[in-house]
């Protein structure tokens, strides 16, 4: 049975039962504890713990979901188990305070084993095993009652297995596991406390009736209470279903998966199942090529961070297992197509949107070559260097150099590293990556909210109900306080000069959201005063505004008057509308694939991340400035208006990936069809209202991504008039007229490259004068000639080519070693050059290198012939000499 057959049947047979049959959201949902959607039950995550009403009792879909990265990480046992993929998809059937166990139970039985013909799986019921938490009576009595499965059939298993929480805070419960015994051939027999291979788990009905607060483990985990309503959520691995059906030996080989399996072993000429190492290679590349596609298709691109990092992983991983099966070629242009024809079917959103993602990926792939190219020679003089001191660990600092500065992921460092027989310091690696990001988020915990752990705002939203906003209505509103929170938690009253977090009945505030910066304002009440400092939505239907008491004291309960800067939303609306207006002027200038991926604006400012593979040259920058600044010339009316999701991807409205939409969206217009995208953000009313649009730089942000950025409104007219000043002050130093300063500063620029070259020759014949004095003075050392000599003012480039033009002028029969240190700009660089009969008598510049690295208070590597480093005790340079001799010395 096709794979799309099973999702097909699956769903059918629930909506036949009254579930309404809800798509498949984003794998990516504003969530601070997912990095990506791991369950089919996350996006109704709200309707199970109350936090929102459920438009329906009953829910059915076919769920994306991705386990790579974060708790909940599979990618590490991929290729090598025949059951996990860091993409699949979850069938699901949910019931919000409707049917209970029983009913669950009776629907999973009737379809798993109802004949084929009737539109069942076909399962033969003597196959089916059960487990159940020991404590769950309920269950087992069910079991019984609707499937007459025998005891024996029926197992106990312990909160390991049949509890289930999303390892995070929220909503939990009991559940009971469906297992399909595969035969003796698979292994013992026992049922699946004995062997989980044999005895194969396709479907968890969990039965959701606790909320969850602190959790430790899979098994360890504080229960705050019973959920407003019993709620069923439950889970069927489609590809596990799918190669039982299909007789498959693994979830690699079924038909939504091996034709990426079967053209890589077409491009490698390596046959799967002929090798069990290759036939790891081979189902790595299936899975992450299949992943890689879905997580590009859902607004993902490759980085050095969370979602992007996982994303570029995955794909690296696949290209790089290519190269191990021996493809040395671009893999990627010929894998992609393959997985996109086989997902599309169900997700045709994968192959009208594939010029995009083929776009990003294989620019992923392309960096990833380079980074191979040049990565590779740094480990491989890291790798030499540690053999050379006889060390086997490959140090954390280097590690990390690799990956900061070359792109090298740390997995493949350590892939690398093991080929070679060498460890590597992951702790120290950690350690330096920790300190990295510490630095990069210092502000985050002032930034979307002080509590990781939304339970504080959820108890706020229960106890008082969603806050209600009023930021398109108007600037004021009259509010009460309903709640005060502070890092230590909830607290009655909040003090002059302390920061708090504040929860009202209504607000006039934008919430940060959709790339829009949150309102600045103040809270006035009488015999006080606040200025906000920032406003998130922690929670759905709940907004926090951070703030800072200025004057007297804030209380649960207060009145007061929310104001919005009425300057500030000027200037928001401008900027969030020029962000509009530059996405359309992009994709009218560059085409329909230069979508957004990412943006931020605040008053005066926007950046706009959107996919493109290359730097704009001067003519498209100055060609999307004029096309954004024309529509503001048109004066474009701008409107917002609310309807349903279908009917806005029906008009053609442009959503941006990653965002999460309900049934009804708003949707805003720049022009008509000009412009016209899913937006919450606050807008001005024609185009000619945000002043004017300067485009001030396009840089890279990653494999397959630009990003532009601008000034507008009155910080787009004071940028100009600095430039003109600028301009002006160019034009009186040089005397000339301002259309005249490019040709003059050319001019000079040419003049002073000249100089520049005729100084170089003068350097270079400086030092091959010298050369020769240098080599006739060499010193004997035990019979090795040294050269030793501290040059001022000479650069590390200089200072190599010096010692190896000195050794190329030595005697090639006698061991001969030349250390140069060139001392510039308070730094002395150092080179060690071993001709071939010093390396014969077994000198090497890579370990001579370290006594003068010790004195100069630096570090330095390199290979047997040269080496080098630098440090910042020039004074030492002496003494660095002077240590490479006793080195010599006691080498020969």
């Amino acid at each position: 049975m096709e794979t799309a057959e099973i999702r097909r049947r699956f769903l059918e047979h629930f909506e036949k039962s009254g579930h309404t049959v809800v798509p498949s959201a984003s794998l990516i949902l504003d969530d601070p504890n997912l990095l990506f959607v791991n369950a089919g039950m996350v996006p109704f995550k709200d309707y199970f713990t109350g936090a929102a009403k459920p438009p329906y009792n009953r829910a059915t879909s076919s769920q994306k979901c991705v386990r790579a990265g974060g708790k909940h990480n599979d990618l590490d046992n991929v290729g090598y188990t025949a059951r996990h993929l860091t993409f699949f998809e979850m069938l699901g059937n949910f019931s919000f305070g409707d049917y209970f166990k029983e009913g669950a139970i009776e629907l999973a039985w009737t379809l798993v084993t109802g004949s084929v013909a009737e539109g069942g799986l076909g399962f033969d019921p003597d196959k089916i095993w059960v487990t159940v938490l020991p404590s769950d009576t309920e269950a087992r009595d069910a079991w019984r009652r609707v499937a007459g499965l025998p005891d024996e059939r029926i197992q106990d298993r312990g909160l390991e297995d049949n509890y289930w929480h999303m390892g995070v805070p929220g909503p939990g419960g009991p559940c009971s596991e469906i297992y399909i015994d595969r035969g003796p051939e698979y292994g013992p027999d026992g049922g699946p406390v004995v062997d989980e291979d044999r005895f194969l788990e396709i479907w968890n009905l969990v039965f959701m009736q606790e909320e969850l607060s602190q959790v430790r483990s899979k098994a360890d985990f504080d229960v705050v209470g019973p959920l407003p309503r019993k709620n069923i959520d439950t889970g069927m691995g489609l590809e596990r279903v799918a190669y039982l059906l299909q007789g498959k030996q693994n979830m690699y080989e079924i038909d939504q998966v091996f034709p990426v399996i079967e053209r890589a072993s077409a491009l490698s000429g390596r046959r799967y199942g002929a090798d069990a190492g290759d036939d790891v290679r081979f189902r790595v590349i299936a899975d992450h090529v299949r992943s890689g596609l879905m997580l590009i298709g859902d607004g993902v691109t490759p980085g050095n961070e969370g979602r992007g990092y996982v994303l570029r992983r995955l794909l690296r991983r696949a290209v790089r297992s290519m190269r191990l099966l021996g493809y040395d070629d671009p893999a990627l242009p010929e894998l992609l197509p393959v997985s996109r024809d086989q997902m599309s079917r169900a997700y045709p959103e994968i192959a009208s949107d594939f010029a995009r993602i083929s776009q990003i990926a294989y620019a992923e792939e392309d960096a990833f070559r380079q980074t191979l190219a040049k990565g590779t020679q740094i480990f491989d003089l890291a790798a030499d260097t540690v053999k050379q001191e006889g060390a086997s660990t490959l140090g954390g600092d280097k590690a990390f150099q690799l990956h900061d500065t070359y792109g090298f992921p740390i997995d493949l460092t350590l892939e690398m590293a093991a080929e070679q027989g060498l460890a590597v310091d992951e702790a120290g690696f950690r350690a330096l990556m920790s300190e990295q990001r510490a630095r990069a988020k210092a502000d985050a915990k002032s930034k979307k909210g002080q509590h990781a752990d939304t339970t504080i705002y959820r108890d706020a939203l229960s106890a008082s109900g969603p806050t209600e906003w009023l930021a398109y209505e108007t600037l004021s509103t009259e509010s009460s306080v309903r709640s005060l929170i502070q890092e230590a938690g909830r607290t009655q009253a909040v003090g002059e000069s302390q920061v708090a977090e504040v929860v009202l009945d209504r607000t006039p505030f934008y919430a940060e959201s959709g790339g829009q910066s949150a309102d600045a304002g103040v809270l006035v009440w009488d015999g006080g005063r606040a200025e906000v400092l920032d406003v998130q939505r922690p929670v759905r239907g709940l907004v926090v505004h951070q703030v800072r008491v200025l004057e007297g004291e804030l209380t649960e309960g207060t009145s007061l008057q929310a104001d919005v800067d009425p300057q500030w939303r000027v200037g928001a609306c401008q900027a969030h509308s020029g962000t509009h207006v530059v996405h359309a002027a992009l994709r009218e200038v560059l085409g329909p694939t230069a979508l957004q991926s990412g943006s931020y604006n605040r008053p005066g400012y926007l950046r706009l991340d959107f996919g493109w593979s290359s730097a704009l040259s001067p003519e498209q920058l100055h060609d999307v400035e004029q096309a954004a600044n024309v529509a503001l010339r048109e004066d474009l009316p701008v409107s917002a208006a609310t309807m349903s999701l279908a009917r806005a991807k029906e008009i053609g409205a442009l959503a941006l990936f990653g965002e999460t939409y309900g049934e009804d969206v708003r949707v805003v217009e720049i022009g008509g069809p000009w412009s016209r995208e899913l937006c919450g953000g606050t807008h001005v009313s024609r185009s000619s209202q945000i002043g004017t649009i300067v485009l001030t730089s396009d840089s890279s942000v990653g494999a397959g991504n630009r990003r532009v950025e601008a000034v507008v409104g009155l910080e787009g007219f004071s940028y100009l008039a600095r430039e003109r000043d600028l301009v002006a002050q160019v034009s009186d130093l040089l005397k000339v007229q301002r259309a005249d300063v490019p040709g003059r500063v050319a001019d000079l620029v040419g003049r002073l490259r000249a100089v520049e070259k005729e100084v170089e020759k003068l350097r270079s014949a400086q030092l091959l004068s010298s050369v020769s004095d240098l080599a006739a003075g060499a010193a004997d050392v035990g019979g090795v000639a040294y050269v030793g000599h501290v040059a001022d003012g000479l650069a590390a480039k200089d200072a190599r080519t010096l010692a190896l033009d000195v050794r190329g002028r030595l005697d090639p029969a006698r061991p001969s070693v030349v250390t140069v240190i060139g001392t510039a700009d308070g730094k002395a660089a150092c080179v060690v050059a071993v001709n071939d009969a010093g390396r014969a008598a077994g000198l090497a510049a890579g370990t001579l290198i370290k006594p003068a690295m010790d004195a100069l208070g630096g570090r330095g590597g390199g290979k047997a012939d040269v080496a080098q480093g630098g440090g910042t005790e020039v004074g030492a340079a002496p003494a660095a000499l002077e240590a490479v001799r006793r080195a010599i010395q006691d080498a020969v």
